[in-house]
């Protein structure tokens, strides 16, 4: 078999992946940008330009939306690092129910998201949900969690935390066994304690898993829209708006081309945060 015939060979195997990538991914997105710039119906179009982009980057609620949004992925983010590292490196000590540990934090990831935010959007209720009829039993007054204006976007970031922490916590424990028993087994030679093993080993060998929750959950953090529109659909008023959100009313209001603009700008938003993030942390991992 001939050098050429190897490649074409090799590439055959590529080609039914290649159809795939293309049909559900390359055309779709290519079509979004065009219709993102048509008046369109399900029967009929008419292109306008960047109308769209001008109407909707002119939305008076889009401040509002790109300011929650960014508020939402950065905490949403930085919590669940946090929270996912300290977890996984307890849940990699030699505890005896670690097993157990890690179904129970790993659970709420396997419920569905509207399913949840209709379970915590009950148990948010300010007169007869679960949470304020337990703080009134020791005395304390609940407040609205939902319909408070400074409140609503922190609750539903605690439940998204919530949910999603299990996730983050699995990448780090995966990150942490990798990391070669000898480095610990060295450091304990030197006369290391636990806080050493955390801070000169675990911590900086563990950032290839830190790097991909931080990709993953800013970016789920700036696409987000089941959980809170489960919750609060955007309100009270438009404090808990997300672009994406704002997208969706675009799309429920008959305006198809105004949504599909909203969806690229989205696209576009998400694009300029996430690779140049990603290129930026993977520049500082250190290789075992």
């Amino acid at each position: 078999m001939t050098q050429i015939s190897k490649k074409m060979y090799s590439y055959a195997f590529l080609l039914p992946a290649g159809i795939i990538y293309c049909g559900l991914f390359l055309l779709p997105t290519v079509m979004s940008f065009f219709f993102s710039m048509t008046r369109w119906t399900l029967t009929d179009w008419q292109f306008i330009g960047f109308e769209n982009y001008i109407t909707f980057l002119s939305e008076p609620s889009l401040n509002i939306g790109f300011r929650n949004t960014i508020i939402y992925a950065v905490l949403t983010c930085g919590l669940k690092v946090i929270f996912g590292f300290l977890l996984g490196t307890f849940l990699c000590t030699n505890i005896k129910t670690k097993d157990y540990l890690r179904s129970v934090v790993f659970f709420p990831n396997l419920l569905s998201t509207i399913a949840v935010g209709v379970a915590f959007g009950s148990m948010m209720h300010p007169s007869q949900g679960l949470i304020n009829k337990a703080l009134a039993a020791v005395g304390i007054i609940g407040p609205d969690w939902l319909g408070n204006t400074k409140l609503a976007l922190l609750s539903v970031i605690f439940v998204d935390v919530w949910k999603g922490v299990g996730v983050a916590t699995v990448i780090f424990i995966a990150g942490i066994m990798s990391i070669p028993q000898q480095y610990y087994e060295a450091l304990m030679i030197d006369g290391g304690g636990s806080f050493e093993k955390f801070w000169h080993i675990t911590l900086p060998l563990s950032r290839p898993a830190m790097n991909s929750v931080i990709i993953l959950a800013l970016i789920g953090g700036l696409r987000s829209f089941d959980l809170i529109w489960t919750m609060t659909k955007g309100g009270p008023g438009f404090t808990t708006d997300l672009i994406a959100s704002i997208i969706y009313k675009q799309y429920a209001a008959g305006f198809y081309g105004l949504s599909t603009a909203g969806n690229v700008i989205l696209f576009i938003i998400v694009s300029i945060i996430a690779f140049p993030l990603y290129r930026f942390l993977t520049k500082s991992e250190v290789d075992l």
